[in-house]
């Protein structure tokens, strides 16, 4: 059966058009209008397998704020969508990922209970053209929009793109295996309660 979503959302802010395939290689097509975000979306699809095709046009003119989060929202619905009732998932998925001098952690449930624990601190206002502060915007509402419990962290680090980069890889990584089909639990929910 296809994991696979396509989702559009418009808005007075952003219009947006997301779509993606749970069991790809990891083949994007992004453009936000956001550089830096561009790269970090980049990232988290090659290196969680997802294949990703995303579109964005936002009120840039504002700011980013609208543009990430609202993403983060679309992205989320897609991989609850995909994932369907969530049978024959592993669920729990972590990671850390080093870059140079920095490192990011990313622990996730597929639990249906969304939450974020986020913690990370950064220097600047700024990578490229994006805000700092849209980090946790994003991963927090790319999270309750999947229905995923998630803590992401870059315990330490000196450079801000080295730590937003590991989080973003990290966060890949996590979900990657999470919603990786486990055939030991074929036709199975990973619950006692038998829902997520």
């Amino acid at each position: 059966m296809s994991r696979t979503a396509e989702i559009a959302r418009k808005t007075k802010e952003t219009d947006i058009k997301v779509k993606i395939d749970l069991d790809g290689n990891g083949t994007y097509d992004i453009d936000t209008g956001i550089g830096f975000f561009d790269h970090m979306l980049s990232a988290l699809s090659k290196h969680s397998g997802i294949d990703m095709d995303i579109k964005c046009v936002g009120d840039l003119k504002v700011d980013a704020h609208h543009s990430v989060e609202d993403v983060g929202i679309v992205l989320g619905q897609a991989v609850a969508q995909a994932l369907g009732d969530k049978v024959g998932i592993r669920r729990f998925g972590s990671c850390a990922v080093p870059m140079d001098e920095a490192l990011g952690k990313a622990i996730i449930d597929i639990s249906g209970r969304p939450f974020i624990v986020f913690d990370a601190e950064f220097t600047g206002d700024m990578c490229g053209e994006m805000d700092t502060q849209l980090f946790e915007e994003f991963f927090r509402s790319f999270a309750f929009n999947a229905g995923i419990t998630l803590h992401i962290s870059a315990p330490y680090g000196v450079n801000d793109h080295h730590k937003a980069e590991a989080m973003f890889k990290a966060l890949a990584r996590a979900l990657r295996t999470a919603v990786e089909e486990d055939p030991r639990f074929a036709g199975q929910i990973v619950s006692t309660k038998g829902a997520l």
